[in-house]
């Protein structure tokens, strides 16, 4: 854009972005405005402040001023956090006690799919607070009902919400879909295999690990990778590892266009908000479900709506693409396993976005001692060593990578 001299302002979005590396990498290359936008339903906001004449300076100084201050904390988080190298960081992995812990077996091994799962049931499980952010309201379910200074819109939101979501269960205007599967499993350093069956005789395919490479401050503190959490294979111990990717979006492209035909894209905007909330739930209700029954490690686990939203359980269920295994590209593997298309009607972009764009997936992880982390900046040693893992070119890791990388590659 800039070779070309183009002068309206970028929007950065997407699968493989970053608010921290839209405004480190991309924002100081361009000199007409970078905007990173969460997801879609805030890009009509964003939109009608860039197109103001009256709006857009401000807005546009606004941001930059937060992207500087995204900058100084990038480099001063550099000074402050120093990295180790990878040999070391390996030496101060998670160390967990396998001679006395017994991994749990699931029900099943292999895949099962979850067709045109209740929409009713779902709802009853959405975490409205996301819902209120996406349309930059500030506060927490159900108290921002109530708040002196936006509760009057959230009300009126929320009622918007609720008449649609009745309309959407009751005519099935949208369909959602999931699937489930456990495998016999075990690390291998940074890695986990996965096998077929429980004679675990060759591996039917690997999770790559990424290693914290941070110095830790704090006596005894872990350099984390997931591959911590599953027994390593020379342990003896048969582990297992689950996955899951689910959508409440068949049908939310078609249901948002009847709207925009209709010239109504306040109610365009809703219907994707609420796919997004609806698949959310469904993460959630389903990983319920497998700590419970399917897997059944948790069979007598009795908590809230709040405090499962608050993840207060054990297990945990994190996804390619975030903190703990930033990598997208891992979420080819996880789609192959599950056969994610047929079971689902789920499928991934050539940037390795989840399409419909309402979608969730993840990992499953039974450990009592597992825990939600980010891997934070590596070094050049591991992107190598990963590259090597997974028959990768070192180039092809690195631009996946890019928003993590502690060095200009």
């Amino acid at each position: 854009m800039k070779r070309l001299n183009f002068r309206a302002p970028l929007l950065i979005g997407g699968a493989t972005t970053s608010r921290a590396h839209t405004a480190v990498k991309i924002a100081p290359n361009y000199d007409h405005g970078v905007v990173y936008v969460t997801d879609a339903s805030r890009a009509v906001g964003v939109a009608g402040a860039l197109m103001s004449d009256e709006r857009r300076p401000a807005y546009l100084a606004e941001v930059g001023a937060d992207y500087g201050r995204i900058r100084e904390e990038h480099a001063k988080g550099r000074e402050r956090n120093p990295r180790i190298d990878l040999s070391a960081a390996r030496a101060n992995a998670l160390s967990l006690d396998w001679k006395n812990y017994t991994p749990p077996a699931p029900s099943f091994i292999g895949v099962r799919a979850f067709r045109d799962y209740d929409l009713g049931v779902l709802a009853r499980h959405i975490d409205w607070t996301p819902f209120f952010a996406s349309w930059d309201l500030a506060g927490r379910y159900p108290r921002i009902l109530e708040d002196d200074i936006v509760g009057e819109a959230a009300r009126g939101l929320f009622a918007d919400a609720q008449k649609l979501l009745a309309d959407v269960i009751a005519n099935k205007r949208l369909t959602a879909h999931g699937v489930a599967g456990f495998w016999p499993a075990n690390a291998v350093g940074d890695d986990i295999e996965l096998y077929a069956d429980e004679a675990r005789e060759s591996p039917i395919a690997v999770l790559h690990g990424l290693r914290q490479q941070i110095a830790k401050r704090e006596a005894g503190a872990p350099n984390f990778c997931l591959s911590d959490f599953v027994a390593p294979k020379d342990s003896g111990k048969r582990d297992y590892v689950g996955a899951f990717a689910v959508t409440a979006g068949v049908g939310e492209e078609a249901l948002a266009a009847s709207f925009d035909r209709a010239n109504d894209n306040y109610s365009g905007i809703m219907a994707k908000a609420l796919a997004d909330r609806l698949a959310e739930a469904f993460a959630e209700h389903l990983h319920a479900r497998v700590r419970r029954e399917l897997w059944g490690y948790a069979k007598d686990e009795a908590i809230s709506a709040e405090e499962m939203i608050a993840e207060k359980y054990q297990g945990v269920r994190p996804a390619p693409g975030y903190p703990a295994q930033p990598d997208h590209t891992e979420k080819a593997t996880l789609f192959r396993l599950l056969n994610a298309g047929e079971n689902a009607e789920m499928a991934l972009t050539e940037s390795y976005a989840m399409t419909p764009p309402a979608s969730v997936s993840g990992l499953y992880f039974s450990h009592p001692q597992s825990l939600y982390f980010g891997v934070g900046n590596i070094a050049k040693d591991q992107v190598e060593d990963y590259a090597r893992r997974k028959k990768t070119p070192v180039a092809e890791v690195e631009r996946w990578l890019s928003p993590i990388l502690g060095y200009d590659a």
